[in-house]
C-alpha cells in the first residue's frame, strides 16, 4: 500500500509540476495568441503522453506484483497442505503405537489376571 500511495503522490506532483511549468512558460514568453495556443496544445499533448506512459508503467508494475503475490500464495498453500499431511501421518502413527501398546498390556494382564497398568 505504501508504494501505491507514494506513486499516487508522485503522479499528482508530476501532473501539477507539468501544468505549472507550462503556465509559467506561457506567461514569461512573449508570443502572439496563435503561437500561445499552439504551445498550449503541444504542451498538453506532451503532458497527456507522459501521463499515459506513466499509467502504463504503473499498470505493468501492478500486474507483476499481483502475479508475484499469487505465486507466493500458491507456494504457501502448498507448504501448508504438506505440513498438514505430515502432521496427520504423525498423529495416525502415534495413535497406532498407543493402540498397540494398550492391546499388548491388555493381553498381558488378561493372561495373568492381574490389574492392568496402562502407560500412555
Amino acid at each position: 500500500m505504501s508504494s501505491r500511495d507514494e506513486f499516487g503522490a508522485f503522479l499528482i506532483g508530476f501532473l501539477v509540476g507539468g501544468l505549472t511549468g507550462a503556465v509559467a512558460s506561457l506567461l514569461l514568453a512573449p508570443q502572439s495568441g496563435e503561437e500561445t495556443r499552439t504551445v498550449i496544445k503541444e504542451r498538453a499533448i506532451e503532458l497527456r503522453d507522459k501521463a499515459s506512459e506513466t499509467a502504463e508503467e504503473v499498470y505493468s508494475k501492478a500486474e507483476v506484483a499481483a502475479n508475484d503475490a499469487v505465486k507466493r500464495a500458491e507456494e504457501l498453500l502448498k507448504e501448508a497442505k504438506s505440513k498438514a499431511v505430515e502432521a496427520k501421518e504423525k498423529g495416525i502413527h502415534l495413535v497406532e503405537e498407543q493402540k498397540t501398546k494398550l492391546s499388548k498390556k491388555i493381553t498381558a494382564e488378561t493372561s495373568t489376571d492381574a490389574p492392568a497398568e496402562v502407560e500412555l
